[in-house]
């Protein structure tokens, strides 16, 4: 016979309607009680009829998750963090990427309607916001992840801007003063973020010092040609990228040439992937709880299913910490 919800109810020593609120991510029940009835319902194998129960509440108990690419440590942190609070209110997840494409990111949107309960989108593109508009339905309850200020939307960004002055300043302090920039995309607001906060710390920290601004686009790929071309005439005293991926292929194509980290060069990166602390010498770098960005990101959207008629919350910043490991050891300060 199949498991009902009356047998997890008696099981868990509470009452069905406690194990529906449980099962539906209800706020109104207390956390040790919803991990109870999970438990019970996992080692029962119970499965709710979804047709029946999408039916009556108009629910899919499913979440929808749009990001720019699933290719990577940052995006496999964030699904971590998403999934993990996903699993302790019963939901499911809905992927999709659009693979960096701006036009197949419409599509995306549009075929989660009626699949999903809510969105949470990542569109970090500078341009073609107006489009989203028209790809998302208003009936929808949609979180932004770095994808910059809304006035219709909750938004989550991590505090690129200032994370990235912060690591321009610790360069500047340990006494490297040429220092390069491998950039992001033109079109991205966290590398937008990035570059700006480098440009006005350098600015301001570094007496007659110029930007030193070397194109990239996030990949490994990138980062091993930036650091091929920056050993192609002048050196820099640093170099900091402005996401670890491409600092780690900035680093392969110094190792490549002989170059010592940090003894010739110095090098950082930004967002504290697994890796930057495994890698020889260990990568300095801004700290982003990726994890936790994903994983605040569905939360907050949980609160809007709890309180719809409230207002969007305030655009909220994920702090950033500086993580300084060998690849940025100071050096002596040139004064002459």
């Amino acid at each position: 016979m199949s498991v009902t919800i009356k047998d997890v109810a008696r099981e868990a020593n509470v009452s069905v309607a406690t194990v529906s609120r449980a099962l539906n991510g209800h706020e109104n029940v207390a956390e040790d009680v919803r991990k109870r009835v999970l438990e019970v319902a996992d080692r029962l194998r119970y499965s709710p009829h979804h047709a029946a129960r999408s039916l009556s509440s108009r629910r899919t108990q499913t979440i929808g998750v749009v990001l720019p690419d699933l290719y990577g440590e940052f995006f496999s942190e964030l699904m971590r963090g998403i999934d993990a609070v996903a699993r302790a209110h019963g939901l499911h997840l809905l992927i999709s990427s659009y693979h960096g494409n701006p036009e197949e990111q419409g599509a995306a949107l549009r075929a989660m309607r009626g699949r999903v309960d809510g969105l949470l989108l990542m569109s970090p593109f500078v341009a073609g916001r107006e489009d989203l508009g028209e790809s998302l339905s208003p009936a929808m309850p949609t979180v932004l992840l770095n994808s910059g200020r809304s006035d219709e939307l909750p938004a989550i960004n991590v505090d690129s801007y200032a994370g990235a002055r912060a690591m321009t300043r610790h360069l500047l302090d340990t006494g490297h003063r040429r220092i390069a920039f491998i950039a992001g995309p033109d079109d991205n607001f966290d590398a937008h973020e990035r570059l700006r906060g480098y440009r006005d710390e350098l600015a301001e920290g570094a007496a007659g010092a110029r930007p030193w601004i070397v194109q990239g686009d996030f990949t490994e790929a990138s980062g091993h040609a930036a650091g091929r071309a920056l050993l192609g005439g002048e050196r820099p005293d640093a170099v900091f990228a402005a996401n670890d991926t491409m600092a780690l292929g900035c680093l392969f194509a110094f190792n490549q040439a002989g170059v010592r980290v940090p003894a010739d060069i110095g090098l950082a990166g930004f967002d504290d992937i697994p890796l930057s602390r495994y890698v020889h010498p260990g990568l300095t770098t801004m700290r982003v709880d990726i994890a936790e960005l994903g994983g605040r990101a569905l939360r907050t959207l949980l609160e809007r299913f709890a309180h719809p008629a409230a207002p969007p919350p305030a655009d909220a910043r994920l702090p950033v910490a500086l993580v300084a490991r060998e690849s940025s050891r100071s050096r002596p300060i040139d004064t002459a």
